[in-house]
């Protein structure tokens, strides 16, 4: 066993960490993307820049950079959620995938074009299809477009194509493994990730918030660190002995966290591992940079930022456009697309480890990513006149049809019947492909592990069986009960009477037949498996029959049971968000307690308890406020609320949600890093614009995107009402970014 080289590795890391330090200011002060600083620093440790010391070891930051992958994929998983999924919609499902379809297409034609072979086309096209939500987000911010109509979109998109990615990562794996493209195969593959999926997230989502629930008073900040990274390390072990990819196993069980309520917490506390692994990952890429190869190759470089910008316009806007959105919207969605970055990079090293990618195609491919970056902004501001352009152009009734496909397609509503039928199936095939999964998980565990130890133990292949048999029954019969009988609340069912005045009895009766096949077949699996009869099947016919019967008839537990388990299971997967309307937090009658995150814009922020009257003005009472990790209580009428506190509330179900939008209101569409926000106080000259004038005449929020939070004058603080009218010397206590708001010092 080789030795381990403690100053070879010691000092490459140095090395890089002070490049990349050094790097990332300089870009920043030139207001670029941190992402780009990082890989000009991993270009200035690399052999390929003899001017300063180089690396010792490679192999070294190799190490590192797969960490970095890692708790990167972990991090990114822990912002998505299914909750998260299911709020973005159809349509950006669709748009991603036509946008992730028909780059990929693109690629592999240009690929193709171009000389590559099939599994380098094929990687090609992966690389060139997913847009880097950092720079787009970054590039949004720093034009001061967060709040324009077309981002909530986009990020939606996004999200999308990052789940798309990590599923693409797979099915790359299994090609590159093969080095051919197989139908059969790829299908198999899709096939086996969707049934591991399913598993790993059912399991995950029924275990862990309920062990952080019975847990919680025992775990500190520590404790819920080692634990996150214990459990993400123990699933990227997992899902490479199953024969998938590290990057999998980290961003699942990032999501299976990312639906607990402590999901926050452990985001929080992994973020400085994050970036640390992170900036060696991404300066990993920039120790690929050859300019002998970028040089040799820069045709082919240009040639693909063209296929990037121009593929990524028309796809996301052709994807919009398919969905309903206007033609102003989609146009502005897809020239914010026009970049590819951190996934592609990914793929890249994917490849790269695989041995498939040929080694010209790594630093081409972080050109393209150079180029696009710096090129975003531009297209972003760009859409507009690009829009009016268009419109010049275009034929009015070609206008007039686009505007009314989107109109109809967003306005159109259906029945109330229709909508609670699509629910009741919705939630049907839910209930249908977990448990399918789950029988199909146990089955196999029965019968690759449990037979052949009850078949040695007891000492009896036929007794063995039967035993095997009955414990298979045993432990697999509650769920295919559950797959029987279609859920189908009372409630609802009276609904549906009362909406359409009958109830239509054809659907009920197509999801039983589909239940009953589907139990027949797994009963007669169980049976077939283990006895390899013939009649298995006419046997497995007259047990689900006869179950069918006798649940019907004679009451059982089992059921109830069963239902319990649906809740639980339920109430885990929508944990946060009934945190935060307290619909599982019942205290008395009708009383529920409801923790709320106070948004930016919250009309609350800074004022003192008393002043808010909360009980009077909304019927609420105020039981808690969490601060930066610390829980006061019962606060007193002196405390004040910030952004980003944490607000325990009592009150009924409608004065939750009439409050709810007013504690959370917030403009931004998510946080950023680059954004330097700071609570400061300074003292304000006779020069200063907002001298003599009242505070709804200075626009704090909208000129400086500040937030007034008191005035001090002399040793009195005077709470900052509509017509405070500003004197010279009066101190302000603010939020906003410093540099901006030294403009109000005069």
């Amino acid at each position: 066993m080789e030795s381990l080289d403690i100053n070879s590795l010691i000092s490459d890391l140095a090395l890089i960490l002070i490049l990349g330090a050094i790097a990332t200011v300089v870009f920043k002060m030139l207001k670029q993307p941190v992402v780009l600083g990082y890989i000009v620093a991993g270009f200035l440790a690399s052999p390929h820049f003899t001017a300063l010391p180089t690396i010792v070891v490679e192999a070294n930051i190799e190490f590192w950079a797969q960490i970095g992958i890692i708790v990167l994929l972990f991090s990114l998983g822990l912002e998505f959620s299914f909750k998260k999924l299911i709020d973005v919609g159809g349509s950006a499902i669709v748009t991603a995938l036509i946008i992730v379809l028909g780059m990929m297409s693109l690629g592999f034609v240009v690929g193709r074009y171009l000389g590559y072979g099939l599994v380098n086309s094929i990687f090609l096209g992966g690389m060139i299809s997913m847009s880097s939500t950092t720079i787009i987000i970054k590039a949004l911010t720093d034009l001061n477009m967060r709040q324009r109509r077309f981002v909530p979109m986009t990020f939606a998109v996004l999200i999308v194509e990052d789940l798309f990615a990590v599923v693409m990562m797979v099915i790359l794996s299994s090609i590159a493994l093969n080095n051919s493209v197989k139908g059969e195969e790829m299908v198999s593959s899709i096939l086996k990730l969707s049934f591991f999926l399913i598993i790993w997230f059912t399991v995950g989502i029924f275990m862990i918030p309920t062990l952080f629930k019975r847990f919680k008073r025992y775990i500190s900040d520590e404790q819920m660190l080692v634990i996150a990274m214990g459990l993400c390390f123990f699933m990227v072990l997992f899902s490479i002995n199953s024969g998938f990819s590290a990057a999998l196993g980290a961003f699942v069980m990032g999501s299976i966290l990312a639906g607990t309520n402590e999901a926050e917490r452990i985001e929080h506390l992994i973020t400085p591992i994050k970036d640390l692994f992170g900036a060696v990952f991404f300066i990993s890429v920039g120790m690929m940079v050859n300019p002998t190869v970028m040089t040799q190759h820069w045709s082919v470089i240009a040639l693909l930022a063209v296929v990037v910008i121009v593929g990524m316009i028309v796809f996301g806007t052709f994807g919009m456009l398919a969905t309903g959105q206007p033609l102003k919207l989609a146009m502005e969605s897809g020239f914010s697309l026009t970049q590819i970055g951190e996934f592609s990079f990914i793929i890249a090293t994917l490849g790269t480890s695989l041995g498939v990618l040929d080694k010209s195609v790594y630093p081409i491919i972080v050109a393209v990513s150079v180029i696009t970056t710096f090129t975003t902004p531009f297209f972003i501001k760009q859409a507009e006149p690009c829009y009016n352009a268009l419109l010049m152009i275009l034929p009015k009734h070609w206008t007039r049809l686009l505007n009314g496909y989107s109109q109809d397609a967003s306005e159109s509503e259906r029945s109330d019947s229709v909508r609670m039928w699509g629910s009741i199936i919705k939630r049907y095939v839910v209930r249908l492909v977990i448990y399918s999964a789950v029988i199909i998980a146990l089955i196999a565990v029965c019968r690759s592990y449990l037979m052949p130890f009850l078949m040695k133990w007891i000492g009896n292949d036929v007794w063995g069986r039967l035993a095997c048999l009955i414990t298979t029954f045993v432990i697999v019969g509650p769920f295919i009960v559950s797959i029987i009988f279609p859920s189908i609340k009372r409630a609802e069912y009276e609904q549906l009477v009362e909406t359409s005045g009958r109830v239509s009895y054809v659907p009920i009766v197509v999801m039983i037949i589909i239940s009953l096949v589907l139990s027949i077949g797994f009963v007669a699996s169980i049976l077939d498996g283990i006895y390899s009869s013939a009649p298995s099947v006419i046997a497995a016919v007259i047990i689900v029959i006869a179950t069918m019967i006798f649940i019907t008839i004679v009451p059982t537990p089992l059921r109830k049971r069963m239902v319990n388990i649906e809740k639980r299971f339920i109430s885990n997967i929508n944990e946060r968000e009934n945190r935060r309307t307290g619909r599982e937090n019942n205290l008395v009658s009708d009383l529920h307690l409801a923790y709320m995150k106070v948004g930016r814009d919250c009309p609350f922020v800074g004022e003192k308890l008393r002043n808010l009257d909360l009980r009077t003005r909304y019927g609420v009472n105020l039981a808690s406020i969490q601060r930066a990790g610390k829980v006061y209580p019962v606060p007193s009428g002196d405390m004040r609320i910030f952004p980003r506190d944490v607000i325990g509330v009592i009150a009924t179900e409608d004065q939750i949600e009439r409050l709810l939008p007013l504690v959370e209101a917030q403009n931004e569409i998510m946080d950023t890093q680059n954004k330097e926000v700071k609570f400061v106080h300074f003292s304000i000259g006779s020069q200063s614009p907002i001298v003599g004038k009242k505070l709804e005449d200075t626009h704090l929020r909208e000129d400086y995107g500040a937030l007034l939070v008191a005035v001090q004058r002399g040793d009195e603080y005077v709470y900052p009402t509509r017509d405070l009218a500003f004197k010279a010397g009066d101190i302000l206590w603010i939020v906003g970014d410093p540099q901006k708001l030294t403009r109000l010092k005069g």
